[in-house]
């Protein structure tokens, strides 16, 4: 009875060192990811979360190594509510908790002051949908996006609308916000890049938590405009299309990515028009040979989700993907380690071809033009 009580912690001490020794060939890998999950476009924020939990779940039934031991990815999901105080406080809780990288945040106006404290911490941040050119302007290593940016979607938005829509008299409406006012801007150098052919006859703000926009429109209403321009998101998007139906404006409405959801449908009811009434462009798109790969994704996230993508979600699941990609290349999940693979990142991923350029700007970076048409967005062209 001696021998066997001595054998049993023994043998308790060999379990418990192997699993010692097992548990050290783990390596923890934790992605941080911030988008709005409360306020009006909490929708759009759910979205890029989803995108990026399938991301890391799809990683952890891989089962990858990185350095030579086997990869658990945890995802450290926060809420900015789309405000530059909270989205602050959200990168340092993820700084505090010491992240490997950030993906993140959804828009311009809590991405610029968030990149610089992942900058002074030095942890690599991928944006999915932040399109203000100010963000890869700061001179900091470490902030990147998978997506074109305002200079390039506004741009492209103005000169559609005097090419092909003819417009003659443009009216600007923008949300006050990095975003809104970067893509106004942008929309209004395309505009009068064609020389003339159109004229900026008003130019209107609001705020991103507006609801009543007869005074503006009214304003706008006098000056006669065939197409409006609103810089901002589908949350305010869809009650100003409502009242500009209510008081008889009949200009065409165009705007940028945050307005470009299927959910514009759900906001604007019976003003969302016929076919070609609303253009707006995603900042990214795929073309005809890497469709596949866009549907199937999309099915996936339905089937896993239960409910349809609205706009980023597989941006985001691809910049996860090539920041991983970028660890395992660098045999390291340690920022400093990993950062210069990250910077040159060639990656075909689900939305395309991804590299970048010096600042972190996506390089050849396309755009799709869309419309509306049976309750659906509805696919115009895919351009650069």
């Amino acid at each position: 009875m001696q021998f066997k009580t001595k054998m049993i912690p023994l043998a308790g001490a060999i379990a418990f060192a192997f699993a010692g020794a097992a548990s050290a060939q783990e390596l923890v890998v934790k992605i941080g990811h911030v988008g709005p999950i409360s306020g009006a476009i909490a929708h759009l924020g759910k979205d890029n979360e989803n995108g990026a939990r399938m991301a890391v779940d799809e990683l952890n039934a891989k089962g990858v190594t990185i350095g030579g031991k086997k990869a658990k990815f945890e995802l450290l999901a926060e809420d900015d509510a789309a405000d530059p105080k909270q989205g602050t406080a959200a990168a340092q809780k993820l700084v505090d908790a010491k992240v490997n990288g950030v993906i993140g945040h959804l828009n311009s106006g809590t991405t610029i002051p968030a990149s610089k404290i992942y900058s002074d911490a030095g942890i690599p941040q991928i944006s999915p949908s932040a399109t203000n050119p100010k963000y890869t302007q700061q001179g900091f290593k470490t902030t990147f996006r998978v997506v074109a940016n305002d200079g390039q979607l506004g741009g492209t938005l103005g000169r559609y609308a005097v090419q092909i829509n003819k417009a003659k008299r443009v009216a600007v409406i923008d949300d006050r916000t990095a975003y809104g006012q970067g893509v106004a801007e942008e929309f209004i150098k395309g505009v009068k890049s064609k020389g003339g052919a159109a004229q900026i006859v008003a130019q209107q703000y609001t705020n991103d938590k507006a609801t009543d926009f007869n005074a503006i429109l009214t304003a706008i209403k006098a000056k006669n405009p065939d197409t409006v321009f609103f810089g901002g998101m589908d949350a305010v998007a869809g009650p100003m299309l409502r009242q500009m139906k209510a008081l008889g404006i009949n200009a065409k409405f165009m705007g940028g990515d945050g307005v470009c959801t299927e959910n514009l449908v759900n906001l604007a009811g019976d003003a969302i028009g016929a076919p070609g009434q609303i253009v707006c462009a995603e900042a990214g798109g795929v073309e005809d040979s890497q469709k596949k790969g866009m549907d199937d994704f999309r099915a996936a996230y339905k089937k896993k989700f239960g409910n349809d993508v609205q706009l980023y979600a597989p941006y985001v699941y691809d910049a996860v993907m090539v920041m991983v990609e970028a660890m395992k290349k660098a045999g390291s999940a340690e920022p400093a380690k990993y950062l210069p693979e990250l910077a040159k990142t060639s990656y075909k991923g689900v939305t395309g071809h991804i590299s970048f350029d010096a600042k972190g700007d996506m390089k050849d970076g396309t755009l799709t033009l869309y419309t509306y048409k049976d309750g659906k967005r509805q696919q115009i062209a895919v351009t650069k």
